[in-house]
């Protein structure tokens, strides 16, 4: 059951650092270079809330804090990442 456990926090941890780099807040390790695209990043976001649906009621308190800080955490960033594309003026 512990592999599990460790599995699936491996699994989240993962989709987050994949939303991460999508929006741009890490580098990706194949180029080296800051890289954005919220659409792979909304897709990482939406796995880990359909984790967090699917396994409501079965995780431990320390799993269920985890996904759903680093869901706050990358909703947040994808608000503030779409937001400057609104702010774009075109002259």
């Amino acid at each position: 059951m512990e592999e599990n456990n460790q599995h699936f926090l491996e699994l989240v941890y993962i989709l987050h650092a994949s939303a991460m780099q999508s929006l741009g807040k890490l580098k990706n390790p194949v180029t080296d270079k800051i890289e954005r695209n919220l659409e792979q990043a909304q897709q990482s976001i939406d796995l880990l809330v359909m984790l967090r649906d699917k396994t409501k009621g079965n995780l431990t308190v320390q799993e269920n804090s985890i996904l759903s800080g680093m869901l706050s955490e990358l909703q947040l960033n994808y608000v503030d990442e779409s937001n400057k594309d609104k702010n774009v003026t075109i002259n």
